[in-house]
């Protein structure tokens, strides 16, 4: 066969003893170029990489390099170290990508960190194009503590030709860091950041006079940036992805700036302090490119958003919406984005206080395509803790509405036992109730469009939709009638 090859393993690496993992490895081929581990501990990895004397060899033999063909590699670990950061650097010499994250129980020590030498290590072999570095606060609030500016400037050094730099945690890194990479990296087109805390608009005040065209920025948390930052970066008109979530000082004066991106696809804005006023900026340049928009969390939001964005609009590409957690929708605004016949394929409005069975069904009714059925083009609709849902909503999700529909978010502990009943009326609907973000990739940052893959309804299932007895349907009425009789 021709083509690339992709090899899928699961497995727990705490199964193996530490020279038992090795062992295996060394078994692997050597046109092995790709390889991604959910967690390992930095301590495994940096004994399964070093060349050094093997448990069971003669004090004289040197173990053969492992997985010598690795290109790109990702890791979540425990901790991300100076020790294993050299060792994977100077050990995997094709390698073009790293990508390392990790997410620490405790406040890590110095000898279970990265400082500044770790960072000196890094592209040892002139290589590598695409770096993310992240420490996670999943368990703990914790940043690399021990990296300031001379660390970037150290790095910057050996990666004049990265493309991709993500940085995530590197709270002592200040505008000199940050805008050394930009003036070090002249073929830089990925740039993401977060938790920047000490990064301000001074970083991109000068970036008009770069080389750079960047196409994909992300700056999540860097509570310091203004109006007056966005307004610097669209000087690169090829911007594809802004993620500026949790960036709070952001206002309408960024929209009317970001307006002049033609070439937009996703803009992610969320928790910001923008208006109504300011998202009709968005209907007069940029909503007909645009395939992902998220204003989560964006409280000065209203009804009146929705019509500024999409009257007298024509031959939009908007595909995934979200509009959660925003205090002022209701189900107005649902009813004129129903009647906009946006072909949306994703809608997230969870947490909305004032959405309830109205909106539903709206958009049951909704028809984007003449021909294609009512409901036809949503596939994922997350209406988790939405205040107004009521049992009469899921008469309204049963076939033959929502026929494309295959991820449902609801409040299940309020209605479950119709819950249960539609995940058994509809077989391929992922009914999720507990709260749980839909279709979320845990290393997922914004790197591009995340988009599901879904599948057309095949004969198997058609054929099992069309098969299905009137019981469903009848255990779904029983225990709504159950519902709102008590």
């Amino acid at each position: 066969m021709q083509g690339r090859k992709a090899l899928n393993l699961m497995f727990d690496i705490s199964l193996f003893l530490r020279h038992n993992f090795a062992r295996v490895w060394g078994l692997a081929t050597e046109k092995l170029s790709s390889l991604e581990i959910g967690y390992i501990s930095s301590v495994t990895v940096t004994e399964l990489l070093s060349p050094n004397v093997g448990p069971h060899q003669c004090p004289n033999q040197i173990r053969p390099s492992i997985l010598p063909g690795i290109q790109k590699l990702s890791l979540s670990v425990d901790y991300i170290t100076d020790t294993m950061v050299s060792t994977i650097s100077k050990g995997l010499i094709l390698l073009t990508h790293l990508e390392l994250r990790d997410a620490p129980l405790i406040e890590p020590r110095v000898t279970f960190d990265l400082t500044n030498s770790g960072l000196q290590q890094i592209n040892q072999h002139g290589r590598l194009k695409h770096l993310s570095l992240v420490r996670s606060q999943e368990f703990l609030i914790t940043y690399f503590k021990r990296v300031n500016d001379l660390g970037i400037l150290l790095m910057a050094d050996k990666c004049a030709k990265m493309e991709s730099i993500c940085l995530g945690g590197f709270c002592r890194v200040t505008d000199t860091g940050f805008k050394t990479i930009l003036h070090s990296c002249s073929s830089l087109y990925k740039l993401k950041v977060s938790h920047g805390s000490q990064l301000t608009d001074l970083v991109f005040h000068d970036i008009a006079a770069t080389s750079l065209s960047l196409t994909h920025v992300s700056l999540r948390w860097c509570n310091l940036l203004s109006n007056h930052a966005v307004r610097s970066l669209v000087c690169n008109l090829g911007l594809k992805v802004l993620d500026l979530r949790d960036c709070k000082s952001l206002g309408d004066e960024a929209l009317r700036a970001i307006s002049s991106l033609c070439k937009l696809k996703m803009l992610l804005l969320d928790g910001s302090d923008i208006t109504d006023a300011g998202i009709a900026y968005l209907n007069r340049g940029i909503i007909s490119s645009l395939v992902s928009l998220s204003v989560r969390g964006c409280k000065k939001l209203t009804d009146k958003c929705i019509s500024a964005l999409f009257d007298g609009s024509s031959k939009l590409e908007l595909q995934e919406l979200d509009l959660s957690n925003l205090p002022g929708l209701s189900d107005n605004g649902v009813l004129t984005l129903a009647k906009s016949r946006v072909p949306i394929s994703e809608l997230r409005m969870r947490q909305c206080p004032l959405i309830g069975d109205t909106s539903v069904m709206a958009l049951a009714s909704m028809q984007v395509d003449d021909d294609r059925g009512h409901g036809s083009s949503l596939q994922l609709l997350d209406l988790y803790n939405c205040g107004g849902i009521t049992p009469l909503s899921f008469r309204w999700l049963k076939k033959p509405y929502f026929p494309r529909l295959r991820w449902l978010g609801v409040t299940g502990s309020v209605n479950r036992d119709i819950v249960d009943a539609l995940a058994r009326n509809r077989p391929f609907l992922h009914v999720a109730c507990h709260g749980e973000e839909l279709g979320t990739d845990p290393w997922n940052d914004s790197d591009g469009l995340y988009m599901h893959d879904y599948e057309e309804m095949d004969e198997l299932e058609q054929w099992l939709q069309e098969g299905e007895g009137e019981s469903d349907d009848e255990e779904m009425e029983d225990a709504e009638d159950d519902l709102l009789m008590e």
